[in-house]
């Protein structure tokens, strides 16, 4: 068999490539979802938290997280189709650093957040 013109290391880059489709940042935010899943459980002490069962909380933290981890997948979906090129602003240096933040992880966080508190809410209701 000839292999004229064909690299055989093309093989590997491919199923490199291929091996590799769950990026940092969704392991992050999944990690993040399940941190603040844990503490928004934990920490709380409102009586629907309280006369709940440690089987329920565990249900409430699981649910929270899966919720908040799709709610920061959704955020930063949003936030790279609705990130602006440019950004102009007449209040300073802070303000422009106040706009870099928000755009970097604002989105993201309001989904997580979003989706823990309404995940952990739907369990313990």
């Amino acid at each position: 068999m000839s292999q004229q013109g064909e690299n055989p290391q093309s093989r590997i880059n491919e199923e490199d490539r291929s091996t590799s489709s769950i990026s940092p940042a969704m392991i992050g935010w999944g990690v993040a979802a399940a941190v603040l899943a844990i503490v928004s459980v934990t920490f709380n002490t409102s009586s629907m938290v309280l006369s709940a069962g440690w089987f329920a909380k565990g249900v409430a933290v699981l649910v929270g997280a899966i919720l908040g981890w799709l709610g920061a997948m959704a955020g930063d979906a949003i936030r790279k189709f609705a990130h602006p090129d440019a950004v102009f602003t007449n209040g300073g240096i802070l303000s422009l650093i106040w706009i870099k933040v928000f755009w970097a992880v604002g989105p993201q966080v309001l989904g997580l957040c979003v989706g823990v508190f309404f995940g952990c809410a739907i369990v313990l209701r």
